[in-house]
């Protein structure tokens, strides 16, 4: 499914990417290989051997780009501007149009570029195996993320200050629906670049947001931010409902098709606690779960002013004034699609009076018993079924007075999906989790004795109920 005509990328230009070459590595161990992803773009018959080729060696994919691009990018870190960034050890190796879609192969790990900034351009094998488990994990929850494509142990040791050194290396390829960034249209905005950014807005439109091609100019770039807004509200309200927390929620890991993408020391909540953090040198907690709807919004914002820069008449208060609403809508409908639940009302006042119940009886109960994220989720799906409740490990919470609010609450729902009620996956008493314990204890036996079998146990456990949440 290669393009055979121009591809998209090169009409952007060099004022876009840089080309350069790809690290040679000593070894190559493959150690996933995403066939489902594979398939998406015709790449699922690939040998073993043309695997290799293509995502260790990175010898081009036929009639697609012939040079990796690492693209030029800045952006906000942790809310203040770096001038230096860009694909510092990635690159941009092949696009895919599918039906309805064009999708991107980028790399993490695959040697250094003009952007690396005194770093090895390498990938920990622990920070792949972690995006492995992160975007396998988000998908079966319903979030929409990227793809772990593949990954290869590259025999490399590297120099870490955040793990146990020397660590093995790997080298990750990703499946995105875009990898254009906020911080691409940051850096032509901090160049001074106005016919940059609208030559990037015209590239964003024709491949992402194709029903805005009938407006122009600042109507165009009005409509694509209010657009983004929106696809960044449904992710965000599906984090949340997902107990998932990014971690560096910086500019340049915003991308502008709304695709949650580039995990680093993400964390999913053992318990409701707005204040959780992922990342440990998030000292402030900026990036906390219950700012992370905050922090969308402050990216937005970074947007938004890029743009002016080529349209300084974009009224951003004006068209973000939604962001609030949109997430409001969306937290609940991700809640029902989670709960496998269905509203009963009719009126727009009732549905939305019962929805707000739903979710604020949800979270006092989760805050008030110290519930278990994840399981709690699991217990309630489809109303909280007796025989669930009752065989699950936290069931007594289920008995506490506590809960009798929250299960008239449910009572007035209606299920949504029979056939997902009935899904295998809740025969179990467990819910399928990823905290950091059992993160690590799933890394140990890989690091100490080279095995595994947990981790692939652990995926066969994600995949076996992929589409309940969707």
């Amino acid at each position: 499914m290669s393009l055979t005509n121009t591809l998209p990328i090169y009409e952007l230009g060099p004022d876009f990417y840089d080309e350069v070459a790809a690290a040679r590595f000593p070894e190559a161990i493959l150690r996933y290989r995403n066939q489902a992803a594979a398939k998406q773009i015709g790449l699922d018959n690939l040998t073993a051997e043309q695997w290799q080729k293509h995502f260790w060696a990175f010898e081009a994919v036929p009639e697609n780009i012939k040079t990796p691009l690492a693209l030029r990018y800045h952006g906000h870190q942790f809310q203040t501007y770096n001038p230096q960034l860009g694909d510092g050890r990635g690159f941009l190796f092949a696009q895919f149009q599918t039906q309805d879609r064009l999708l991107d192969l980028g790399t993490k790990g695959s040697g250094q570029t003009p952007y690396s900034r005194n770093g090895d351009g390498r990938l920990t094998l622990k920070g792949a195996f972690r995006e492995i488990l992160a975007t396998e994990l988000l998908e079966s929850y319903g979030v929409n993320t990227s793809k772990t494509f593949s990954v290869f142990e590259t025999g490399e040791s590297l120099e870490r200050h955040d793990e146990p050194s020397p660590t093995r290396a790997g080298v990750l390829v990703r499946l995105s629906h875009s990898h254009i960034r906020f911080g691409t249209f940051q850096r032509l905005a901090f160049l001074q670049q106005p016919e940059n950014i609208k030559k990037l807005l015209a590239y964003c439109v024709k491949h992402f947001y194709p029903t805005l091609e009938n407006h122009q100019d600042q109507e165009q770039a009005a409509l694509f931010l209010q657009t983004v807004s929106q696809r960044l509200a449904k992710l965000v309200a599906s984090w949340m409902m997902a107990g998932f927390v990014h971690g560096v929620l910086n500019t340049d890991n915003m991308n502008i098709t709304g695709e949650s993408f580039d995990y680093g020391p993400y964390r999913f909540l053992p318990t409701y606690d707005p204040n959780f953090t992922a990342a440990y040198f998030d000292h402030s907690g900026l990036y906390s779960f219950g700012r992370q709807p905050a922090s969308v919004l402050w990216n937005l914002y970074q947007l938004g002013g890029a743009l002016k820069v080529a349209y300084p008449d974009l009224p951003l208060d004006e068209l973000l004034e939604g962001f609030a609403d949109d997430f409001n809508y969306e937290i609940h409908q991700e809640l029902l699609k989670r709960l496998n639940l269905r509203n009963p009302m009719q009126d727009p006042a009732a549905i939305q009076e019962l929805n707000v119940d739903l979710v604020s009886h949800l979270f006092q109960f989760m805050e008030k018993e110290k519930c278990l994220f994840e399981q709690t989720m699991f217990d309630l799906h489809s109303g909280g079924i007796r025989e669930r409740l009752a065989r699950s490990p936290q069931g007594e919470l289920y008995q506490k007075e506590s809960f009798a609010k929250l299960k008239d609450t449910l009572e007035c729902f209606e299920v949504a999906s029979e056939e997902k009620a009935q899904h295998a996956y809740f025969k179990q008493p467990k819910a399928c989790s990823l905290l950091i314990d059992e993160l690590e204890n799933i890394w140990k036996p890989i690091a100490e004795n080279d095995d595994w079998t947990s981790f692939e146990e652990k995926l066969t456990e994600i995949r076996s109920f992929r589409g309940v949440y969707s």
